[in-house]
């Protein structure tokens, strides 16, 4: 997983409560696993039309926002089902921060295990940093997680993270990954049993 430490760039509007994640990824879309290849699908029933024309007013359309790495929503985010098809869409499609007031449990797990960082922050920050967002000459932020911060226009905000995730998220770690940390005391482990144990590997 990459190594997250900083992004600075547009960050979209989305001010809706209560996003789900088959507005996210609509189902008809889970069929691979692949984490590729999904970013394209991001808010497809939003982003298309039926013929498969793009909406104009959606904000991942417009021209200033097309290559926004950085999403602000309300209350709920990624609420419904559990499908980790989500955050990989998200990511896919470059979105790499997250922010609402609130967002449903499993998402919020899936992020950190996608190299995503959901930052939940009061409602009233929230709807500040969508008003700025909402004009593309205020809608650049950053956001420093080694510092945890985020800076947008002349403010400066702190967000609270669990140290594990976040120091997951610094190294790049992902459930693999951390086992792979422990890959010596695993080998050395096993070698004991064999040394040991050696009828428990009599037929390997």
């Amino acid at each position: 997983m990459e190594k997250f430490t900083k992004v600075s760039g547009t960050a979209a509007p989305l001010p809706f409560i209560n996003i789900d994640t088959d507005m996210i990824i609509p189902k008809q879309f889970l069929k691979t696993i692949k984490r590729t290849g999904l970013g394209a699908n991001l808010f497809q029933e939003m982003r298309f039309d039926v013929q498969g024309q793009e909406v104009a007013d959606f904000v991942l359309n417009k021209p200033a926002y097309r290559q926004a790495q950085i999403l602000v929503a309300r209350e709920n985010f990624g609420c419904g089902s559990s499908r980790e098809h989500a955050p990989w869409a998200l990511k896919d499609f470059g979105i790499k921060v997250v922010i609402a007031p609130s967002f449903a449990d499993i998402f919020f797990n899936n992020c950190f295990k996608n190299g995503i960082l959901p930052i939940a922050l009061p409602h009233e920050q929230v709807e500040e940093l969508l008003a700025l967002a909402d004009d593309p000459e205020s809608a650049d932020m950053t956001v420093d997680l080694e510092s945890c911060t985020l800076v947008a226009g002349n403010k400066s905000i702190s967000f609270d993270i669990d140290a594990f995730r976040r120091q997951c998220l610094l190294e790049g770690l992902d459930d693999i990954g951390l086992t792979l940390k422990a890959e010596s005391d695993i080998t050395n482990f096993e070698q004991g049993r064999k040394s040991g144990q050696p009828w428990l590997f009599a037929n390997q």
